[in-house]
């Protein structure tokens, strides 16, 4: 494997994490929103990131305690490697933040500053693995069908948290 290649495998592990850490995103707006309701955008953003650092730290964990010794020791440089690759996880919480906390800062209602970080998490989800198909080379094809899924595992997210929270 020539170092283009190796570089083209590590920007799509990132595409991947950030795919996934969308979909974690929606999913803790989402859940936040069960119980009793909205919660502030400041608790929002707060549980957003601290949740998408925490999933970052254990996918590092995973990555460099699960690939195991001797195939890949566990060194420094190994763990500050994983841990570059597996950091567009919790990367993917800052978009949803930031959109609550611009909902919040224009003088929106906590619901809606809610769903404004569903719906930015759900954008980036589809984004994001829009990316990833294209860093790829697939079809056009795969490419709109991978966008096609991932936009209806949100919506998804979406109609549980319109089912659970009556919002």
């Amino acid at each position: 494997m020539d170092g283009r290649d190796a570089g083209a495998a590590s920007e799509r592990v990132h595409s991947g994490g950030a795919v996934y850490g969308s979909l974690l995103a929606a999913s803790v707006v989402a859940g936040s929103a069960a119980e009793g309701g909205p919660p502030t955008p400041a608790d929002l953003v707060t549980l957003l990131i601290c949740t998408g650092v925490v999933f970052w730290i254990t996918h590092v964990y995973v990555q460099v305690v699960g690939s195991g010794y001797p195939a890949r020791p566990f060194t420094w440089g190994n763990l500050r490697t994983v841990a570059r690759s597996e950091w567009p996880l919790a990367q993917a919480s800052f978009p949803p933040s930031i959109a609550a906390a611009l909902a919040s800062g224009l003088g929106m209602s906590n619901t809606v500053a809610a769903w404004a970080a569903l719906c930015v998490a759900v954008a980036s989800q589809v984004g994001w693995a829009v990316t990833a198909a294209v860093q790829i080379h697939a079809s056009r094809s795969v490419i709109i069908v991978s966008g096609i899924a991932n936009l209806i595992l949100g919506l998804a997210i979406v109609a549980l948290k319109t089912l659970v929270s009556g919002h």
